[in-house]
């Protein structure tokens, strides 16, 4: 199996990359090319020019192109679930817990307390939700790990890579 790239999303569509320079007019030694006027240059240089825009013109993407395959987000909600889904019910059973204590008056527990441990496992939660997505295999055919950090590494390095091109079309 082949070690996958950090420069791009395995299911990322692949994109053509046209021909640097349009090949060159053959010119023989016995008849040669009078030069154009400058008139007849810019006519010669549209007529040049338009074959290669629409080289260069991308394919419309269909929806079907841009999405994520069904193996890959299918591991991402598993992953998610598990990750996020254990401390948001603790989180929940924090309040239960912490309203049966207070209903049976077991003993005091303050409110700032109650507050401080539920949002620590909400939060939890969330960070649940973006390392099952970031740590799932993106590689159709690969499962991945248990714990997924080699995947997570490759697949926040594409991530940051992402937002440094993003961040760098913007600029211009």
């Amino acid at each position: 199996m082949s070690e996958p790239s950090p420069d791009r999303l395995p299911f990322e569509p692949r994109k053509k990359r046209p021909k640097a320079t349009p090949e060159p007019e053959k010119v023989t030694a016995k008849t040669p090319k009078p030069l154009p006027t400058k008139e007849k240059q810019g006519k010669s240089e549209k007529k040049a020019a338009k074959p290669l825009e629409q080289k260069l013109k991308k394919a419309p993407l269909d929806r079907q192109d841009l999405a994520i395959p069904d193996a890959v987000s299918n591991r991402m909600v598993k992953r998610m679930i598990f990750l996020s889904g254990f401390p948001i019910l603790m989180g929940v059973l924090t309040f239960l817990g912490s309203y049966f204590i207070v209903i049976n008056d077991l003993f005091d527990l303050p409110n700032t307390a109650v507050l401080l441990v539920s949002m620590g496992w909400f939060g939890l939660g969330v960070l649940g939700l973006s390392y099952g997505v970031i740590s799932a295999s993106w590689e159709e055919d690969v499962p991945g790990s248990i714990l997924g950090w080699q995947e997570f590494t490759i697949n926040f390095q594409r991530l940051v890579g992402a937002w440094q091109e993003a961040r760098q079309k913007s600029l211009k």
